[in-house]
Formats: structure tokens, C-alpha cells, sequence
């Protein structure tokens, strides 16, 4: 008696076909562009379009069907879409004792594409470390530059690859840092980030020149911590690991007589009275601790008593910078985005409390404002801020904000800026990219090409690459959701060049895409990259309260655990990122005991006998 029923066979066999009978439709139909490719890729691009031609139907029924009758098939793994096809037509075939005929076409085997996958992963981000199957990606800080051990540090705690944005700094903070990498380790591979078209908010207007000394503070208003002050001449900065509330520059040839023990009293801008107790030296600097909440500016004065029983000196405090002007936001709030790059202002009011002029702020991209309409979406500091555009005008647009923090969002400078509902015409390589893509193709194995839409973008960076007669990778990173739409001829054109890969940035694509479309769409990317045998990046935000505070948050932990699915993971700076880093090193290594990529693992379970 046949354990599967004939009918039931019968309806696999005929969906079966029509999906492989339109994997040979499209690749008539993408001809061309399978030519072109590289040769490496051809296996993978070929694998790609399979994969569109299977994803064109809802595969969901074909499931049901196979789970019906208990016919066990994996359509989760999409690196040989051909090959596991055929096999099941071939199973179909065997079970309703039908004999099948000679196929056509020969396709690869799954040890061949594992090879390929490899590969392909090795060229992009070199070996790796500690016998994982993930690399770990660190973006640089400036420090680096200067300050070899932070590299060694890095390095000893799991880098595998790392990153340069050519968003901050300059050719020659990138070539120190490249340097001190390859000095200590000559195979870690170096990705350069172009800065693209990237829409930010203007500079905002100086504000005033003053430290404020914040101790911190239980609910009831009592000091728990002292706040700890760094006294040092003007632009001598502590050692990077340690912490501080506030920085006071005052003049060497006096600090330079205090020790553990010495004090300063002054009265703050208010009057009021406060107290420095120096407890530490270190190099030309001093730590100092202070239990008063206080505002000190250039003209306050300093007594300073180098001994308990001395007399005073009194100094003054140098030149402050001033602080950088912010604008806070709250529900319901109009702001100006200027078209001109005017400094950016809080709300005026007058003595009674009534508007004056409205807070306004300038954008990094005034080409913008010729695609924007009013009932557009507007969000602000990687969504924190939201808005909606209520007015177009030629020079400004007002936009009413519609959700913040209750205790109000805070706007400042070089803050970025996403309208998902517009069409803003903006993409491509910018005049600075083209500048730093002749450094890049000379000092990085792999281009990190920001917010790409479409085939055209990549067409032309490919251009540029000619042109500069460079043999380097090309990392896509995914930010938009044009970009996401138009993913498959993005890897297909991308493709002609060797190697390549793809970051899903995941902070522009969730404010791009929306919150509720975000993860699916991660998790699209995270498949097609798998198709096209392309690794892929996990980027944003990865460990970030760890690398900037120094704890993980429960959830950074599970979402780096689950990032482990990717080929790499990006981890940005902070104090606290060798210590990221080898927490990252830690959860991935021991996630791929349980879990390859989409497939789960299965090794003996440790529990205890009594249950």
C-alpha cells in the first residue's frame, strides 16, 4: 500500500514543475545580465534567479502541501535552488513509481556551493579568528590613530575586519590608522565607508560658554555619586578608558603644585557656593570630585588651597568652548527646516511667555526641499524625533512635530534627517566620495558604498573603480527602502566586480521602511544575500549601551545572538569596544554550537535526569 497518497503526489508534481519550468523562464530573460557577471559568480547569480523565479510564487501552499502528506523537504535553505528541486521532482517521481527522464540541465552539488560560500566569504573578510564561522567588524575610533595599543586591543579581543568612515576625519587620520592595523596584523582586511548623500542637520548657533557639574542623584534629590572633574591645561584629555562628567582647563604652572588632598572652592555663575577635592594625579592633569551641582564659566574664580592649612591662590579658568546649542521638541511643536545653511536656534519668547519665532534648524542637502510635499513624514536623530511636513515653501519647510520624548526630544547639529514617504531624486556618489574613493582604492581591500538605490548607483561606482584601475570589493549597504526594492538588479550589476557584499544598515532602513515592515525585510535581505551566495553584514547598533556604557542590555544580547545568522556583525566605537568585542566573540561562538545560519543544530542535551 503507497504511504502517500497518489492525488496528493500528484498536485506536488504538477506545482513542482511549474516552478521549475519558470526558473528556465527567467533565465532566458536574464540572459544578458548572467553574462556579464563574474566569472566567480556565475554559479551564484544563475542560484539568484532561480531563487526570484521560486520566490514569484507562494511557496506557502507548496509547503502546506509537503507537510500534509509528511514528506520531509528543506525549502529554507536557498543556496542551490536548482539542485534541491530536481531532487525532490526526482523523490516525486520515485514514490508514484514514475520513471524519470535524463535532465537537461546539470546543476552543481551542495559540497560544490558550500566551496563557493566559502570562498566568497574568505575574499571579502579574510580569515577568522577563534574558530568562528562570523567575522567581527569594528568600526575605528579616532583614537587609533595614535594610540597603537587600542588596535592590539582589538585585535587580541576578536577583530576580524575593520572599518573606516570616511564621514569623520581625514586622509590622514585613515592612513595612521590603517598603519597601526597592519603593523600588528598585516592579514586584517580594511573596509573604507564612502559618506554618500547623507542628509543631516545643519550647525546650530554657539551657545553659551559654560561646564555644568552634574553629581548624580537618587530620586529624592541626595547625592549618591560625586560628579568627577578632569583639571588639566587646555586640550590635555584623560586616558581613553577613563570616565568623566566634566573637563575644567585651567593653567599648568599652578596645577602643576596641587596633589591628593589639595582643594578648590569657587562660587558657580549662580553665586553659589561649591567645592573640588583633587584625589588623583595623572600625568599634567588632576581628578577632582564634586558633591555640588554647579555652573562654571570663564570668569569664575578659583581658590585654591595646596595644602588644608594654606593659604589660597586664587586663579581663573580658561578660555571655555561653547556649548553646542540645543533645541528640545515636544508633541505638537512647529520647527523650521531651512533650506539656506542658517545656524540653527531654540524657540524666542518674549517676557509673558509668548512665541516669538520659531525653533529652526538647516539640513546638509538643500536640494531636498524640491521633492518634498506637505503630509510627508519627517523623522529626525535616527527616529527619535517624528514629524509630518505641514508647509512647502521655496526656502523653508514647517513641520509639525507629532511624536518626541515627554521630556522633550533633542534636536542638535549633524543629526540626521529621513523623509520615508519622499522621492528626493538623491543617491549616487557625491564630489567627496569620488575625492576619497582614489585614497580608498589604494589603502582598503573592500569599498563600503553608502545609500545605493538602484543598479544605476552601482553602475557608476563600478565606473569610478575603472577609472582608478582599482581591484577592490564592493560592500552594498542597504539603507533605503528604493534600495531594498531594487536589491535583486543592485546584486546582479554589483556582481560584476569580485568581491562583493552586503550590509544591512539597519539604522536609516527600520526609519526608512517603518518599524512594523522592518524585520521583515532584515530577514528578506538576510535570504536573497544567501540566494546570491554574497555574505552579508549585520550593522547598527549591535552591543551599543555595552561598547558606550559598559553593561549589555538583555536585548542587545538576544539581537547579537540572532546576528550570529550573518556572515559578519559590525560593532561601532565607544569606550567600552574591546570589551563589546569580546562579549560578541563569546555569544557567536557558542550560538553556532545550536544554530548554522537559518538551520538549527541539534547536539546532545545536558540535563538532569530527574524531570
Amino acid at each position: 500500500m503507497m504511504r502517500f497518497e497518489r492525488d496528493k503526489l500528484q498536485e506536488i508534481l504538477v506545482a513542482l514543475d511549474s516552478v521549475i519550468d519558470r526558473m528556465h523562464e527567467f533565465e532566458n530573460d536574464h540572459k544578458a545580465q548572467l553574462n556579464r557577471v563574474h566569472p566567480k559568480y556565475s554559479q551564484s547569480a544563475m542560484n539568484l534567479v532561480h531563487y526570484l523565479a521560486m520566490r514569484s510564487f507562494n511557496m506557502n501552499i507548496f509547503q502546506d502541501k509537503l507537510e500534509e502528506i509528511g514528506l520531509p523537504f528543506n525549502l529554507e535553505s536557498h543556496n542551490n535552488i536548482q539542485f534541491g528541486m530536481l531532487n525532490l521532482r526526482a523523490v516525486i517521481y520515485s514514490l508514484m513509481e514514475l520513471e524519470l527522464a535524463d535532465e537537461e540541465n546539470e546543476c552543481v552539488n551542495n559540497k560544490k556551493v558550500k566551496e563557493i560560500l566559502k570562498e566568497n566569504h574568505k575574499a571579502v573578510f579574510g580569515e577568522i579568528r577563534n574558530e568562528r564561522k562570523t567575522a567581527i567588524m569594528v568600526t575605528q575610533p579616532r583614537e587609533a590613530a595614535d594610540n597603537e595599543d587600542v588596535i592590539k586591543s582589538l585585535l587580541k579581543q576578536g577583530m576580524d575586519c575593520a572599518r573606516v568612515n570616511c564621514a569623520h576625519d581625514d586622509e590622514i587620520i585613515w592612513k595612521k590608522i590603517i598603519d597601526n592595523i597592519k603593523a600588528n596584523d598585516v592579514h586584517c582586511k580594511i573596509m573604507m565607508d564612502l559618506g554618500g548623500p547623507k542628509l543631516r542637520t545643519g550647525k546650530m548657533k554657539p551657545g553659551p560658554k559654560v561646564i555644568h557639574i552634574k553629581p548624580k542623584k537618587n530620586a529624592l534629590g541626595q547625592v549618591i555619586e560625586p560628579a568627577k572633574i578632569w583639571l588639566a591645561p587646555y586640550g590635555t584629555l584623560p586616558t581613553r578608558d577613563k570616565e568623566y562628567d566634566a573637563i575644567i582647563p585651567v593653567n599648568k604652572k599652578w596645577l602643576r603644585k596641587t596633589k591628593k588632598g589639595s582643594f578648590i572652592i569657587f562660587k558657580d555663575w549662580r553665586g553659589k557656593k561649591c567645592k573640588i577635592k583633587i584625589y588623583e594625579k595623572e600625568g599634567r592633569g588632576r581628578w577632582g570630585s564634586c558633591r555640588n551641582s554647579a555652573f562654571v564659566t570663564t570668569e569664575t574664580l578659583l581658590n585654591v588651597f595646596i595644602e588644608k592649612k594654606s593659604a589660597s591662590e586664587i586663579h581663573s579658568v580658561q578660555e571655555l568652548l561653547p556649548l553646542e546649542e540645543v533645541i528640545f521638541l515636544f508633541e505638537g511643536d512647529s520647527l523650521r527646516l531651512d533650506k539656506e545653511p542658517i545656524p540653527g536656534e531654540p524657540a524666542a519668547y518674549d517676557e509673558e511667555g509668548n512665541l516669538l519665532e520659531l525653533p529652526h534648524i538647516s539640513c546638509t542637502l538643500p536640494e531636498i526641499f524640491d521633492h518634498v510635499n506637505s503630509g510627508e513624514q519627517v523623522y529626525f536623530n535616527d527616529g527619535k524625533i517624528e514629524g509630518v511636513v505641514k508647509e512647502c515653501h521655496s526656502d523653508h519647510l514647517i513641520v509639525e512635530i507629532t511624536s518626541a520624548s515627554k521630556k522633550g526630544g533633542k534636536l542638535k547639529a549633524d543629526k540626521g534627517i529621513n523623509f520615508p514617504n519622499s522621492d528626493l531624486g538623491v543617491s549616487g556618489l557625491t564630489k567627496k566620495d569620488k575625492e576619497d574613493l582614489k585614497f580608498v582604492s589604494k589603502h582598503a581591500d573592500s569599498v563600503n558604498f553608502s545609500f545605493v538605490n538602484n543598479k544605476q548607483d552601482v553602475e557608476a561606482l563600478l565606473d569610478e573603480l575603472k577609472k582608478l584601475e582599482a581591484n577592490i570589493g564592493v560592500i552594498l549597504k542597504i539603507e533605503t527602502k528604493e534600495a531594498y526594492r531594487n536589491l535583486p538588479g543592485i546584486l546582479l550589476k554589483a556582481m560584476e566586480n569580485y568581491p562583493v557584499g552586503v550590509m544591512i544598515a539597519r539604522g536609516d532602513l527600520a526609519i526608512e521602511a517603518g518599524w512594523k515592515n522592518f524585520a521583515i525585510i532584515q530577514e528578506e535581505i538576510l535570504q536573497l544575500c544567501e540566494a546570491a551566495h554574497l555574505p552579508d553584514i549585520w550593522a547598527t547598533q549591535v552591543l551599543e549601551n555595552l561598547a558606550k556604557k559598559g553593561t549589555p542590555t538583555r536585548a542587545e544580547i538576544t539581537d547579537a545572538a540572532m546576528a550570529q545568522r550573518a556572515d559578519c556583525i559590525m560593532l561601532n566605537k565607544g569606550p567600552y569596544i574591546a570589551k563589546a568585542v569580546r562579549m560578541l566573540d563569546k555569544v557567536v561562538s557558542k550560538m553556532q554550537r545550536i544554530q548554522k545560519k537559518k538551520v538549527t543544530i541539534l547536539p546532545k542535551l545536558e540535563f538532569s535526569e530527574s524531570f
